[in-house]
């Protein structure tokens, strides 16, 4: 599986319905309606950020006046501005009539309550968007090495502090450099945070990643529990971990759905920041 294909299979449409379900209904947009626009802004107490799901019909999304990109039915679309409450990077227009449900940031909380596996998707979802950014700037030769592990970090400090606390059961695995992680083609049952150190990520014996703290691998194993590793992890040095179960990460959700959003957030703020550079 390349990364392309692990993209399609962390997204996964039923989770999404479930999710919007749980706190929208469906409605809908008429053929040419703006959804919404560029720049636009969340303006407390007069205009609130949305994300949408797409039911039918076809989104198209614009930049710079050129199009960017299409939502079609099953998909997303709108997280960025709800999860970071950044202003929208493009405008959604409707090409076609169609059917949503849209999840203000209260309406987004409340699903995080009852479907916190959606969290989890999208998490992976946008941990695989930094990954991608990365090996992007790594190929464009405009990360240094110290910079290639501070922008692989997915969580800031604070997150990642936050992260320890509400996972306390578990408490941190530590490592000596040199000692292996996980292994390719092993089966995977938990996701691990770097809290301190360095961890290098191969597949074929050959580095594709290098991790810092704030670093995260091994979602995959938390999406889909029976799969295998897709790669090897070592200990670049000396390093500590915070290993993450299923059921521990979906119970810290579920109780906590601002600190979901609190992850979420720190996410799309690197993610943001990186895709900014190419």
């Amino acid at each position: 599986m390349n990364q392309t294909d692990f993209a399609v299979a962390t997204y996964d449409p039923a989770v999404a319905l479930e999710f919007f379900k749980a706190a929208g209904k469906p409605a809908t947009i008429a053929e040419g309606e703006k959804i919404f626009a560029e720049n636009e802004r969340a303006i407390p107490l007069i205009r609130r950020h949305k994300m949408y799901l797409l039911l039918k019909g076809e989104v198209g999304l614009v930049a710079n006046r050129k199009t960017i990109g299409r939502v079609r039915p099953g998909e997303i679309f709108g997280e960025m501005a709800i999860v970071s409450d950044a202003p929208r990077s493009a405008s959604a227009v409707a090409q076609s009539a169609c059917r949503v449900i849209a999840l203000d940031d209260h309406e987004f909380e409340t699903a995080l309550k009852k479907k916190p596996e959606f969290a989890l998707m999208l998490i992976s979802v946008m941990i695989y968007r930094l990954r991608a950014s990365v090996a992007e700037l790594k190929k464009k030769e405009e990360l240094s090495a110290e910079q290639e592990l501070k922008a692989s970090a997915a969580f800031d400090p604070d997150v990642l502090v936050k992260l320890i606390e509400g996972l306390a059961d578990d408490p941190p695995i530590f490592f000596t450099q040199g000692a292996s992680i996980v292994a390719e083609g092993q089966k995977g049952t938990r996701m691990y945070a770097v809290t301190e150190g360095n961890v290098s990520i191969s597949i074929g014996g050959r580095v594709v990643e290098r991790l810092g703290p704030g670093g995260v691998f091994g979602e995959a194993a938390l999406l889909h529990p029976s799969g295998t590793r897709m790669a090897d992890a070592v200990a670049e040095t000396d390093c500590s971990l915070q290993a993450i179960s299923r059921n521990a990460f979906l119970s810290l959700i579920k109780v906590s759905p601002a600190f979901g959003e609190a992850m979420l957030s720190s996410l799309a703020s690197r993610l943001r920041h990186l895709t900014a550079r190419l």
